[in-house]
């Protein structure tokens, strides 16, 4: 849930927006715009939603196809941008390849889920309905630049991680391809709740009550991936994990960052491990990969591209 905020991330969007030739388009021009999505090039959009005006950037298709991949942030998900832009080289993976990758922003503590209410610790005047956005709302607006709305795939890091999980595992209809970075796979694990409340409310002072109930409303099963594994069945999936133990990766890192990341992933992987065992119960396959690493993006870029061939075959992309 600890995100690697590196110096200069602002700065380094900037540059990638405008060496993609990044356009702001505002909703009245979306639907006039089916199928003129420019092949290859980096936009921002400004989608509308119950929850206001979404920024989402995007990577188009190289050569115009229809297929999407959407990638979710961590906890600390900036108001600005996504950090899959600013902290990995995903667009440099794919920019050849004929899928659009839809980077949504925001989302700050949110699960990507919808709430109850608004969280009532720290006056928030509006309800996140991210699995609305997602579902929903977002693709619904992407279709009039002819992205389709049933050929996506989606992964996430971290806190997005869960919500890949679960949003494939609710709309199987719209999402061929699941993936899980470091994500925390099973919330109803006993006093994982308590874990939530403490990361929601020192990022941004949220109340994870007003998101999914107390523990044992029916909400917080909806959104286990572990429980709700057998809705998975039949779906290509990659999970990945690190165990905590520092790699190479991790030697450029603050001690700080380092040791906070280690605990994390410790975490990460007990779910992960809980989410194996469970497909393997099921006869559900899937490839998991659980090896040293701590919780940071520089893993998240590895493992996406891991999943890469994988999400691209999925979809149908050549």
């Amino acid at each position: 849930m600890v995100t690697l905020w590196k110096a200069g991330a602002a700065a380094v969007a900037a540059v990638l927006v405008s060496s993609f030739g990044a356009v702001t388009v505002d909703a009245a021009h979306a639907r006039t715009m089916e199928s003129r999505a420019p092949a290859g090039r980096f936009q921002e959009l400004s989608v509308p939603s119950s929850m206001g005006p979404i920024k989402v950037q995007v990577q188009w298709a190289a050569r115009g196809g229809s297929a999407a991949l959407y990638l979710l942030d961590g906890l600390r998900a900036p108001a600005d941008h996504s950090e899959w832009v600013s902290d990995t080289d995903a667009l440099r993976q794919f920019v050849g390849d004929n899928v659009t990758l839809v980077f949504p922003v925001g989302g700050h503590s949110s699960f990507y889920t919808d709430w109850y209410r608004p969280s009532s610790t720290n006056h928030q005047t509006f309800t996140y309905k991210w699995e609305t956005f997602l579902t929903r709302e977002l693709p619904a607006y992407l279709a009039g630049f002819g992205v389709s709305r049933t050929n996506d795939a989606i992964v996430g890091a971290s806190m997005g991680g869960d919500a890949a999980m679960i949003l494939a595992a609710h709309h199987r209809n719209q999402f061929r391809f699941a993936g899980s970075f470091s994500g925390f796979l099973n919330p109803t694990y006993p006093l994982w709740n308590e874990g939530m409340r403490a990361a929601m409310w020192d990022e941004g002072n949220f109340n994870v009550d007003d998101m999914w109930g107390p523990p044992g409303d029916p909400a917080w099963k909806r959104n286990d991936a572990v429980i709700q594994a057998p809705a998975l069945r039949g779906l290509p999936m990659y999970v990945s994990s690190g165990n905590g133990v520092p790699g190479p990766i991790d030697s450029s890192r603050a001690i700080g960052d380092t040791t906070n990341g280690m605990g994390l992933e410790v975490m990460a992987e007990v779910g992960t491990e809980i989410f194996r065992d469970r497909l393997h119960a099921l006869g559900i396959p899937a490839r998991i990969d659980i090896g040293n690493g701590t919780h940071t993006w520089l893993y998240w870029q590895r493992a996406l591209a891991v999943a890469r061939p994988m999400i691209l075959a999925a979809l149908g992309v050549r």
